[in-house]
């Protein structure tokens, strides 16, 4: 039955990522906005919203390490899993925004800030105030850079109905988000059949589950060639990740935070963002670049099953 559930919340996801992307083009269209500010701020905040339940209901029932590594797991699993996946399917990955210059280094600011504010063993209430901060910065500026690079003669053929593009828009969160909901307990419920521990379900699991409307939506994007939404999804929703949802949870209640007995999942995270910003200076959107992720992605699996 567990399996059976698995394949229809996976469906769900993938019907659910066409309606998103296929909407947030036509909002970009009509109102002039880029692919990439679309991906880092609407499909974003959307494709958050499984990290945001889980950490925020970990948080009110006082199990703060649960939030926090959920967010270090996803952001592991947003740049070597998803990124990875994006550079080795997409045929031709060629951004018009230079993700260099413009926003590589909004995958630094907030895992930098993460460390600072863990190192007292504790991200309370004014951190997380800070993080919103961050979060309401990082939204100022996608809104000043923004730029239309490119259209889609398809969609601009269409005519724009705000009502229209509103249901379809949140018929699409709401597959996205109950499929992960969906895909996260039956996968639980099939590791836990095959005797793998309550630990390496909540850090692994839980933060690649979490991660599946970032892997699914940034899939359908790069097969349909729109690689600044995918990778514009990637970042956004890796600051949404440390801003809204560890800032709300630590609103609600403070997160225990151990760097040094976590040390590995958050050099990992430090690694994969370092690599994020390596991969836009060179230019290197290719399968190599795709590799060198899937490593990353490869030890720090096999570091949670040792």
């Amino acid at each position: 039955m567990d399996i059976f559930i698995f394949i229809v919340s996976m469906a769900a996801l993938i019907y659910g990522a066409d309606f998103i992307i296929e909407q947030s083009e036509k909002i970009a269209l009509h109102y002039k906005i880029s692919s990439f500010v679309i991906g880092a701020t609407l499909v974003a905040l959307g494709t958050s919203l499984p990290e945001m339940a889980v950490s925020m209901s970990a948080s009110i029932k006082g199990s703060g390490d649960i939030a926090v590594a959920n967010v270090i797991g996803s952001t592991i699993f947003n740049i070597s899993l998803v990124l990875g996946v994006v550079f080795l399917i997409a045929k031709n990955v060629k951004p018009t925004r230079d993700l260099f210059a413009k926003d590589s280094a909004w995958s630094l600011f907030p895992i930098f800030a993460f460390i600072l504010m863990g190192i007292d063993g504790e991200i309370n209430f004014v951190d997380g105030l800070l993080f919103l901060a961050l979060m309401a910065g990082y939204l100022m500026f996608l809104i000043s850079s923004n730029a239309m690079e490119e259209i889609d003669e398809d969609i601009a053929k269409e005519k724009f109905a705000w009502g229209k593009t509103a249901l379809l828009l949140a018929v699409g969160f709401i597959f996205v988000v109950v499929g992960a909901d969906f895909a996260i307990d039956s996968a639980s419920n099939i590791a836990r059949s095959f005797g793998i521990s309550e630990w390496v379900i909540g850090l692994f699991l839980i933060a690649f589950g979490t991660s599946l409307p970032e892997l699914t939506i940034s899939i359908k994007s790069a097969l349909n060639n729109n690689t600044d939404l995918a990778i514009g999804n990637i970042i956004g929703s890796n600051v949404a990740n440390f801003t809204m949802v560890l800032g709300l949870s630590s609103l609600i209640n403070p997160l225990n935070v151990d760097l040094s007995a976590n040390l590995f999942d958050i050099t990992a995270a430090v690694i994969a963002s370092v690599m994020l910003v390596f991969i836009t200076a060179n230019k290197l959107y290719n399968k190599s670049a795709g590799i060198a992720l899937m490593v990353i992605l490869a030890l720090v699996v096999q570091n949670s099953l040792a």
